[in-house]
């Protein structure tokens, strides 16, 4: 969300970011938003005045009924005067409900506004105008045939589509054996692995409110991912970036305590809407999963250098299991309303012959500080508001995909990486059943 100050000082800038962002049906906000701000503040201001007024007029009256003891022509002037005070006293109230509506009005507008991209960000309307930054890692397809990934995991009776089917519905699963092993060896691993960075392991609370929803993400992400409870004002989370942001809601946290790290384990439920095709389906697009993540509180003149180090991590440890990794810079049309600059982490898949995402990282500014009120105090003691970094760390069952395809061998056994290894028991490998 924008400060109402920089959009009332930088219209034309602010109406050539929606432009950006390919959401013209957004540019009329931009003067609506002005002219309520106007309105507001000339009510405020009004206010003010017969507030002033209120406290100059009490004194008077107060002053001609002294007076009005030896001269009862006074006692009529106040009279006068205490009907004036109730007329201010009736456009008072009449003003600062008007107050209130505005303040709601432009809320809910500078909700619908996107934030400001960042000038590295390359334009495009959609996901199809990313762009290919690095590659990291050497892609190979191997001379046999790789299964689909569930027919893999199938091979070690380590999945059940059917019965999840026929228990909650489409877009569940159950894994088993080795499979559900592999799938909390990583997640461990993962874990250990942010810890080293120096990060602090949470585990946070799996609902939130609508507050923090609302302070975290924007309207349509909202509504597109998110399960709210029944009856509650509950959500719950579809990462646990917004339940570990949502921690700091409302605190003014001293300068002396960023960066704020934090590496969380939660699971993650999203609606999801729609299956695109075959590759999409098995345990790729889900409405259930488990996910580390990690984000990052920082000064705003060092997220962009943390933001570069929060990525990298993420190859790090995808190339440290073994499989090849690319970098995508989001694209202008590509970008959620609240992020400044993101870029996606897509895994290699020997199957398809292409990369999928696996991680993103994104630098959403000072947007969500300023919709959950989180600021920090100087050393000076000048307030300011900082920066919010997430990244995902890792996103089992989906990074499973990549894993079990660029770890296959022709004989249907799966190498498990020395990394790994401690947290699978010893074992080198994985042998099918069947």
């Amino acid at each position: 969300m924008l400060d109402m100050k920089f959009l009332r000082e930088n219209p034309d800038l602010v109406k050539e970011n929606i432009k950006k962002k390919f959401q013209d049906e957004k540019l009329p906000l931009v003067d609506e938003v002005i002219a309520l701000d106007a309105a507001n503040r000339a009510a405020i201001t009004e206010a003010s005045e017969l507030r002033a007024s209120r406290n100059a007029l009490s004194k008077q009256i107060g002053m001609l009924m002294g007076q009005a003891k030896k001269d009862p022509s006074k006692l009529e002037e106040a009279e006068k005067i205490k009907a004036t005070v109730k007329q201010n006293a009736d456009r008072l109230a009449e003003l600062e409900k008007l107050e209130e509506e505005y303040e709601q009005k432009i809320h809910k507008i500078m909700l619908l506004i996107p934030n400001i991209i960042d000038p590295s960000v390359p334009i495009g309307p959609d996901d199809s105008c990313n762009v290919e930054v690095e590659r990291f890692g050497e892609p190979k397809v191997p001379e046999f045939d790789i299964p689909y990934h569930t027919q893999i995991m199938e091979s070690f009776d380590g999945v059940d589509m059917d019965a999840a089917g026929r228990v909650s519905g489409a877009g569940f699963y159950y894994l088993l054996g080795d499979i559900a092993r592999l799938h909390e060896a990583v997640l461990a691993y993962a874990r250990d692995f942010m810890i080293d960075k120096g990060f602090t392991f949470c585990i946070p609370p799996f609902m939130i409110h609508g507050n923090v929803v609302e302070g975290v993400m924007s309207q349509n992400d909202m509504d597109a991912m998110m399960y709210k409870i029944e009856g509650e004002d509950l959500y719950l989370i579809g990462t646990s970036e917004h339940s570990m942001v949502g921690r700091f809601i409302g605190e003014i946290l001293p300068e002396s305590s960023l960066p704020q790290t934090l590496t969380s384990y939660s699971p993650c439920f999203r609606k999801e809407k729609g299956s695109h095709g075959i590759e999409e389906r098995g345990v790729y697009r889900i409405h259930q999963f488990e996910k580390q993540e990690m984000i990052v509180v920082c000064k705003p003149e060092d997220s962009m250098k943390w933001y570069e180090q929060m990525w990298k991590w993420s190859v790090e440890l995808f190339r440290s299991m073994d499989i090849p990794v690319r970098q995508l810079e989001c694209c202008s049309g590509d970008l959620a309303d609240l992020k400044v600059k993101s870029c996606d982490i897509e895994a290699w898949s020997p199957r398809q012959q292409k990369y999928f995402e696996v991680c993103s990282c994104s630098n959403l500014g000072d947007a969500q500080a300023r919709r959950l009120r989180i600021r920090v105090k100087g050393a000076d003691g000048r307030m300011y508001l900082p920066h919010t970094l997430n990244n995902t760390v890792v996103a089992p069952p989906r990074m499973l995909i990549a894993f079990l395809e660029n770890n296959l061998q022709a004989d249907g056994s799966v190498l498990i990486p020395e990394v790994l290894r401690p947290y699978m028991g010893g074992k080198d490998k994985l042998v099918p059943k069947h």
